[in-house]
């Protein structure tokens, strides 16, 4: 059963042309995504029906509120994957993770762990929404050392640097690819981080968008018509890897 009406003519944009959603929380019962599996199908299959042909969700790896472990993630993954094929949803399902930058990732590091990664070495990783990581620049430098492309998750919503470009356009000269939440443009996140992501799209600071999709109720947001602009502008630059992935 479609969860949405034909798309045609609605002003609902077309996914599909942006391929893969690369940063999602569907793993059930894992972080503040998902609460189970009957969600999880509810998800799949709303983003199939707007037209994505592939989704990489990205559990949260975070210090003292998401412990999640690479094999832990990857093990209830599987269990997702195996439902989602019985289901007979026709979408390619990956696996990363959305690492936070604290401790726990400096650990990882300084072990030489590996990181649940996506395309060729992309590492999802977020800064507190409230202030930047004291030692960001050390984490994201040696990710870099490493041989791993770091992708700053949705920077318009760090609206304390709002002020502040400087700060933007460091992580850019350093090489940092910047990763556009789609709901920012739908006004998901205030009118702040609205504008923040135009700047972004104006400058074509973006490489990567996906849609940060935690429940039913951000699936709305993303059949809202003023989303289209934004995206087509980013994809028209050519600078969007989203259908390579």
């Amino acid at each position: 059963m479609k969860l949405w009406g034909n798309k045609k003519g609605s002003g609902v944009f077309d996914f599909g042309l942006l391929g893969t959603d690369m940063h999602s929380h569907l793993v059930p019962a894992i972080d503040d995504g998902s609460p189970d599996i009957e969600t999880s199908l509810h998800l799949v299959q709303g983003l199939s029906e707007l037209g994505f042909k592939k989704l990489i969700t990205t559990p949260h790896i975070m210090q003292g509120m998401y412990p999640n472990t690479r094999d832990d993630i990857l093990q209830r993954f599987e269990l997702l994957r195996k439902e989602v094929a019985g289901s007979g949803i026709q979408i390619e399902l990956g696996i990363a993770a959305e690492y936070f930058l604290d401790d726990d990732l400096k650990k990882l590091l300084a072990d030489k762990e590996p990181l649940l990664s996506f395309g060729d070495g992309l590492v999802l990783v977020e800064f507190s929404m409230a202030s930047e990581p004291i030692d960001f620049k050390e984490l994201l430098f040696e990710m870099q050392m490493q041989n791993y492309q770091p992708v700053i998750a949705h920077p318009e919503r760090y609206v304390y640097h709002e002020r502040n470009k400087e700060f933007f356009e460091l992580l850019k000269s350093a090489g940092y690819f910047f990763q556009l939440n789609i709901m920012s443009l739908a006004g998901a996140y205030g009118k702040s981080v609205t504008e923040l992501a135009k700047y972004f799209i104006k400058h074509q600071y973006y490489e990567l968008a996906g849609t940060d999709l935690h429940n039913v109720h951000h699936l709305e947001h993303l059949h809202n018509s003023s989303i289209g602009h934004g995206l087509k502008e980013l994809l028209d630059s050519g600078k969007l890897l989203n259908p390579e992935l």
